[in-house]
């Protein structure tokens, strides 16, 4: 299994209709084939700057290749995460043993 999760921060102004429509556009990434236990999270700590969560678990490497690979989720990189998203840290965890 492998979890794949990133941090981030909007460009858009906190509770705006901008910071809204990505969010919903983001929960599309769910329905991929492959993904499970999908999260949209919300930070709350004061100890970073990021906003927001996204996690979900893939089976194994050949699922997440695909998800990675998936129109759906290039589209929403290039169409709404590379213009929308000010930062980000990406963290994608595999358990030990």
């Amino acid at each position: 299994m492998i979890r794949h999760t990133v941090a981030f921060r909007l460009h858009h102004a906190p509770g705006s209709g901008e910071e809204a429509d990505f969010l919903a556009a983001a929960r599309a990434l769910g329905d991929i084939p492959g993904v499970e236990a999908f999260e949209q999270l919300r930070q709350t700590s004061a100890k970073n700057g990021f906003t927001f969560g996204l996690s979900m678990e893939l089976a194994d490497r050949a699922a997440y290749d695909a998800y990675d690979a998936h129109p759906v989720h290039r589209a929403f990189v290039a169409e709404r995460w590379v213009p929308e998203v000010a930062e980000f840290l990406e963290i994608d965890y595999e358990p030990l043993a």
